[in-house]
């Protein structure tokens, strides 16, 4: 605001008529140019100028402001505020009383902004528009003060504008360019007391109504077809920002909710199980609420666990790795055509990271060539000469000689480390772009009991 402020940082206090204070910081000195930009500052200063008798007293009071001599000053309905010091260094506290509006005014200011799309427009965006102020002089309410409309009151004791209470008023000029809302607190209303209001207004005319709930009648209908009036694309524009507030963002509940039971007198239809429907429901309800509290945080839910685009042998394994009970982990293994230990290892290598993990564990590629140098590249480069372990290799997969220790290579570049558990493989830790990192992973002692948060105990290798 061109050296101006609220001293609070924070503009204007509680709303309502006669209850707000809009306090800025002083300005600093001013060197040479126009002491106001906008006509309606231009306009407030005319008003002194054709209020004060004595000229030579507001040439002075523009020199005290340029000389920064005013202090802060404060704005609030009906009156102005300011300590002004003399060259000398003698401060006065100055005031300039302005009339308020009365509420019946105010009524009549407001039915003609909000009648406007452009008044909206141009209050909010800190303008203001002189077809307002011409429009509410035809109605007889004075936006701008004219001759006499601007009462000093000094310190100093003098009966006119003195050096100080003009010094003020080039200081609220300068105020008033930079936020005519400030005319409109002098006035009896601030900002949100104005805005309140036009979108009260503004509500009751979109439902029908007057800003009291009367009906608007035939002002509501639209050619002859008696519809709705309907809304301009240049009001709806300008009305964005006195519409109601978004509501605050909801606070989900720390956990799901239960889900419905199932278990009624009535019999299911044959094929239906109800009690695998309501782990179903319990299931869908548990990943909603993560998703919605992921969302509402502002972080969004981990694809490695996303339970969208899997097929019905990746899902089952998600499932399985929330630790159902028995009875449906046997449920899951047999429709998938998995043992229990198999589904154990899978479930496992979910666990360490999710679709990615097991389509390494399960699934089988082969390097082509481009891809194959790489990884030898790669393996050659992780260890120092004479360090690196004996491996040998089938397909995507690298066998440490001895070591009970295996990196299998996934599509994406990563390592994933393994070791020999009864009889098979059983991956003990998550991807690695480093193959000595994983390498080493799978061969501290240790891993081999070692399971990822949440895992199954007692899982059983796979056989090659």
């Amino acid at each position: 605001m061109s050296g101006y402020g609220s001293a609070d940082g924070h503009g204007y206090g509680t709303a309502g008529r006669g209850s707000e204070e809009l306090t800025f910081t002083a300005a600093p000195p001013v060197r040479g140019g126009a002491f106001t930009r906008t006509w309606w500052g231009r306009a407030w200063l005319q008003a002194l100028e054709d209020t004060a008798l004595d000229g030579r007293q507001v040439k002075e009071g523009r020199r005290h402001a340029r000389a920064g001599a005013v202090g802060a000053v404060s704005v609030r309905p009906g009156r102005i505020t300011a300590v002004v010091q003399d060259p000398d260094g003698t401060a006065y506290r100055s005031d300039v009383l302005v009339r308020t509006l009365t509420d019946e005014e105010w009524d009549r200011l407001l039915d003609l902004a909000v009648d406007s799309a452009g008044h909206i427009a141009a209050l909010l965006d800190h303008e203001m528009p002189p077809h307002l102020v011409e429009d509410a002089a035809g109605v007889g309410v004075d936006l701008l003060p004219g001759i006499g409309d601007l009462e000093p009151e000094c310190g100093c004791e003098a009966w006119d504008h003195c050096p100080h209470t003009a010094a003020l008023c080039h200081q609220v000029a300068r105020i008033l360019d930079e936020d005519p809302f400030a005319l409109l607190l002098l006035r009896g209303r601030g900002q949100q007391a104005v805005v309140d209001a036009l979108q009260a207004r503004s509500a009751a005319r979109a439902g029908g109504g007057t800003a009291t709930g009367a009906p608007e009648g035939a002002e509501g209908a639209a050619g002859d077809g008696g519809g709705p009036r309907g809304v301009s694309a240049a009001e709806a524009y300008a009305l964005r920002d006195i519409l109601p507030p978004l509501p605050a963002v909801p606070v989900p509940d720390a956990a799901p909710g239960e889900p419905p039971a199932l278990d009624t007198e009535t019999d299911p239809e044959p094929g239906v199980e109800p009690a695998a429907l309501e782990f179903l429901a319990a299931d869908s309800a548990a990943r909603a609420h993560r998703l919605l509290t992921e969302l509402l945080a502002g972080r969004p839910a981990a694809p490695a666990g996303a339970a969208w685009g899997l097929s019905v042998a990746e899902d089952a394994v998600r499932l399985a790795a929330g630790r159902p009970p028995a009875w449906v982990a046997g449920r899951l293994a047999s429709g998938t055509g998995r043992s229990r230990a198999e589904l154990d290892v899978a479930t496992r290598a979910w666990r360490w990271g999710g679709a990615a993990a097991l389509a390494v564990l399960e699934g089988s590629w082969t390097p082509d060539e481009e891809a194959l140098a790489l990884a030898e590249a790669r393996l050659a480069e992780a260890w120092e000469d004479g360090e690196a372990p004996e491996l040998s290799r089938s397909g995507a997969r690298w066998t440490a000689a001895g070591e009970g220790a295996q990196l299998r290579l996934g599509e994406d570049g990563r390592w994933w480390p393994y070791r020999r558990a009864g009889g098979g493989w059983v991956p003990v830790g998550p991807a690695d772009r480093d193959p000595a990192a994983a390498l080493t992973a799978a061969t501290v002692e240790g891993e081999r009991d070692d399971e990822p948060e949440g895992a199954n105990s007692g899982s059983r290798g796979l056989s090659e």
